[in-house]
């Protein structure tokens, strides 16, 4: 597509917004939600209240659910330890991962089921 034909294309996209914006202007509930909203945060800020205090007052427990997601989400059980002895060498090696440097080494010169067989625990 042309740089053109884009513009054309986000210049009727606009005009058709704002066509659309002029029409909400006129919506008779939409000025209602807006007085209802201009009053309520009038309200609020003289009496020194927060929307999250309101949210507090009518539902207390909605507070309790956020925490309780997330804190399942972090706990994460720990790595379990892995020791290999290499009957070669007797060389002992305990790594939490298959990230350990010694221990791709020896996948890589005896074999990935060779060195699961040397695992201890």
């Amino acid at each position: 597509m042309s740089r053109l034909a884009a513009f054309r294309k986000l210049e009727r996209q606009l005009a058709d917004q704002l066509a659309e914006l002029e029409a909400m202007k006129g919506d008779s509930g939409l000025k209602k939600e807006m007085e209802f909203e201009s009053k309520l945060r009038a309200l609020l800020a003289e009496y020194g209240y927060s929307l999250k205090n309101i949210i507090d007052l009518l539902d207390p427990q909605a507070v309790r659910h956020v925490p309780a997601l997330t804190a399942s989400k972090a706990v994460r059980k720990a790595r379990e330890v892995k020791i290999y002895k290499n009957p070669n060498t007797g060389e002992l090696i305990e790594a939490k991962g298959g990230n350990h440097r010694q221990l791709k080494e020896w996948k890589s010169e005896f074999g990935a089921d060779a060195v699961e067989s040397w695992r201890i625990q």
